[in-house]
């Protein structure tokens, strides 16, 4: 499989802490690839680090055979990478709509796409003309979700999408990221919930102090408990 995505060797320093400690990962292409680990072990950071939002201080990140560590954030975003943060940071003081034409990067809403969108995330049809900071916690989840995926990525970057969503709307997820990786976009997420880990990853890479220590098939991952105990501290039917 070739990689869409790789990082060899990356450090990341926040002030004066040692958060990345020479992170080697691949992104297949065109697959799923789950970044699991401990609270802490560095999952966060290694997103906000490909997507320039944080500046590694020592390795190689590549998107294919274009460099990343050096790109600022708007950058990387052009070169077809979305991403959708954990905090959610959607502009409260817009509304629905005016929050995803910024996804598109000033390009017209493409209907046929919204109405993708819309068939997974109704409540964002509902909302559309709303202020994001009037919507609820998990309303807010998916407006972020939406807007990493309201035109067609390359890469995805996506880091704890369930939080805040009920049962039914993650369901709709992991649908709707399945017909995403369907296309032949590769997926890079960050998830705690893991029939969501398990239902939507390929492959699966586990962090631990700041390294990757595991790599290998999400699938066999969730096959192994004894495995899974060892890597996470934790079986993965304990924490649906």
């Amino acid at each position: 499989m070739s990689a869409a995505l790789t990082l060899q060797g990356v450090h990341t320093h926040i002030g004066r802490y040692h958060i990345l400690q020479g992170v080697d990962l691949d992104a297949p292409a065109g697959l799923t690839t789950m970044l699991l680990g401990r609270n802490g072990a560095g999952k966060t950071t290694t997103l906000r680090t490909i997507m320039g939002l944080w500046r590694a201080s020592k390795g190689r990140i590549a998107l294919g055979a274009t460099p990343l560590e050096s790109m600022a954030a708007s950058d990387v975003a052009r070169l077809g990478v979305g991403y959708a943060p954990e905090t959610m940071a959607v502009f409260s003081d817009l509304t629905v709509k005016e929050n995803l034409v910024l996804g598109a990067r000033a390009r017209a809403l493409d209907d046929a796409r919204l109405a993708w969108i819309f068939g997974f995330f109704p409540a964002l049809k509902k909302f559309w003309l709303s202020r994001a900071g009037a919507l609820s916690g998990g309303q807010k989840q998916m407006l972020s979700i939406a807007r990493a995926i309201v035109e067609p990525r390359e890469l995805l970057l996506i880091d704890e999408p369930t939080k805040g969503l009920s049962p039914a709307i993650v369901g709709s997820l992991i649908a709707c990221l399945n017909e995403i990786k369907a296309t032949g976009v590769t997926i890079l997420m960050v998830e705690q919930n893991f029939r969501v880990a398990r239902e939507v990853g390929d492959e699966v890479r586990v962090m631990d102090n700041g390294l990757i220590v595991h790599r290998g098939r999400m699938a066999d991952l969730a096959a192994d408990r004894g495995l899974q105990n060892r890597l996470l501290g934790l079986s993965l039917d304990s924490h649906q």
